[in-house]
């Protein structure tokens, strides 16, 4: 329906005025109630009466506009308000002071969750630019609210627009049924905020925090930068699955599908001394496993606790740190992959170790390592490991992991100082927390790292996961227990220390990459066909049919 089907219910003024008064007026309009304006706007879009560019664009840029004018407000006469001598010694109270600095702090959390609660962005906003959070950031927090709020608000009008199309045909006063619908629709949005359908500020506490630390951004997201870079190297090197040839002695070069077993065989006879001793379980069923678990436990004298773990498996699935008999049984039960028990490497460090090595050098490189910390909790007596688990400032975006993985344990009061470990597994995925850990290295480990990795056969490029007793030892002695190694597809994963920046993380993506193609070039260049698409992508959705049985890692 277009405009002129509507001139004798709407005001003939303003659809006649130009497209850049109409959008001016929206935005004028917002700074008298956002979403009443917001909801009339998109009305009006459904209905043909505007274009849906004037309307959407007008909401969107009149309420981005407001925050930044009540931002803008409360810098510029906060700062006069401190100048004050009558408000100055009000203002330096350590209550005052330290409100400031929880603001400061979270501020930028409580903007992102303030969108979705009625009555909290006017104070919030006003805060933000008395305390002067910085203003660019502010910009983009409040931008990408409003433009989330403004697409949600005329996708709702959308769904409903059929029948608020209908309604209005059969009135005269079209600006009234526009408003007294608008008015509904506003109603029906503020119930929801209060219903129990809409997120709690806790869950939009924590889903704030989870996107404002890019190393919990859903992994689609995070690596579609990555996938760029590497098509970018694909077409540079001419071969998509070049990688899989960087590793001439790994299945698929270690991109996906390797066996842990085979890696582990291959360190056990060039490092025996470096390497926790690990063994297939085989059998056809869960009594034929059971029964050659305690084969091999008598045999090669493995005693509880052991890790049981899947023979392939990516970021830490279904590792579990067993205790006895009957924790290894319930491992055992799933079927349709293969699993391995391996000696339990008390550390208590662990550390990923990342090399790489040109077919063409006769020394290899430690590219980066991770420091892995376990993340814990300490009782004080009063709060349950749940609620602990809730108030931890980090645990609480991996609440959901932690709930299962702990689920007959939430309701346990921790008494005062103790301490619960969240994570045995050293996977970030799983929890564990990575930070940059290049101070433990030396020339003593990287000999060492070189020399084993130029004893196993065709490994060029990946990770080793390392368990050591203290970094004393590991730097002055070399003293490790490799308890995983990992080709291709493995990560330098320090880049997910929380100090470092999203640039930083890209750049050593990148570069890792790199290294990667260049490896598998020359690999090709002396005659290794790598693996076509099709192969790959096969091996994929094998591992993706297995990897559904595996158990939650601890």
């Amino acid at each position: 329906m277009t405009p002129d089907e509507f001139g004798s219910w709407f005001p003939s003024g303003f659809f006649s005025w130009p497209s850049g008064v109409q959008f001016l007026t929206i935005i004028l309009l917002t700074f008298v109630s956002e979403d009443l304006t917001s909801i009339g706007s998109a009305l009006l879009a459904y209905t043909g009466a505007l274009p849906w560019g004037i309307a959407w664009s007008g909401a969107f840029v009149g309420i981005w506009m407001g925050d930044a004018l009540l931002y803008a407000f409360a810098r510029v006469f906060g700062g006069r308000l401190r100048a004050a001598g009558w408000a100055k010694g009000m203002l330096d109270s350590p209550r005052v002071k330290d409100a400031e600095g929880w603001f400061k702090k979270r501020g930028m959390a409580v903007l992102w969750i303030c969108r979705w609660i009625p009555g909290t962005r006017l104070p919030s906003y006003l805060a933000a630019g008395f305390v002067r959070l910085p203003f660019l950031p502010f910009l983009w927090v409040t931008g990408l609210m409003a433009l989330l709020w403004t697409v949600l608000i005329f996708a709702m009008t959308s769904v409903v627009g059929g029948a608020i199309r209908t309604w209005l045909e059969r009135f005269e006063n079209g600006v009234l049924v526009i408003l007294a619908i608008s008015l509904v629709l506003l109603g029906v949005l503020k119930w929801l905020q209060g219903s129990r359908w809409w997120p709690s500020p806790e869950q939009l506490s924590v889903f704030s925090d989870r996107w404002l630390q890019w190393e919990f951004w859903p992994a689609w997201l995070f690596y579609l930068p990555v996938g760029i870079h590497y098509l970018v190297l694909a077409c540079k090197y001419r071969g998509i699955a070049l990688p899989t040839v960087s590793n001439p002695g790994i299945e698929t070069g270690g991109m996906i599908g390797e066996s842990k077993m085979a890696l582990l065989e291959s360190l056990m006879r060039v490092a025996p001394e470096h390497t926790a001793d690990a063994y297939l379980i085989v059998g056809e069923g869960f009594e034929d496993r059971l029964e050659h678990l305690t084969q091999i436990m008598d045999e090669k004298g493995l005693q509880f606790p052991v890790i049981i773990k899947p023979d392939v498996g990516q970021r830490g699935s279904g590792v579990r740190k067993v205790e006895d008999a009957h924790a290894a049984a319930v491992c055992l039960r799933p079927d349709g992959f293969s699993l391995l028990v391996q000696e339990y490497s008390p550390g208590p460090c662990e550390a990923g170790v990342f090399y790489y090595r040109h077919p063409h050098e006769e020394r290899g490189t430690i590219f980066a390592i991770t420091h892995k910390v376990f993340p814990t909790v300490v009782g004080d007596g009063r709060q349950t490991l749940g609620e602990l688990i809730e108030a931890d400032p980090r645990a609480r975006i991996m609440a959901r992991i932690y709930r299962r993985r702990f689920h007959e344990r939430l309701g346990d009061v921790l008494e005062r100082g103790e301490e619960h470990r969240l994570v045995e597994a050293g996977n970030h995925a799983q929890g564990c927390i990575f930070m940059d850990g290049m101070f433990l290295n030396s020339k003593s480990l990287e000999s060492k790292i070189d020399e084993i990795s130029r004893e196993v056969e065709g490994f060029f490029v990946g990770r080793y996961d390392i368990r050591y007793e203290s970094a004393s030892r590991l730097k002055q002695e070399a003293a490790f227990k490799i308890v995983e190694l990992n080709g291709a597809s493995a990560e330098a994963t320090s880049i997910y220390d929380p100090n470092n920046s999203l640039t930083s993380a890209y750049r050593t993506l990148f570069r890792q990459w790199d290294i990667v193609f260049s490896i598998g070039a020359a690999n090709r260049a002396q005659g290794v066909t790598p693996l076509s698409v099709w192969e790959l992508w096969k091996i994929w959705r094998l591992y993706q049919v297995q990897s559904r049985g595996h158990l939650l890692a601890d």
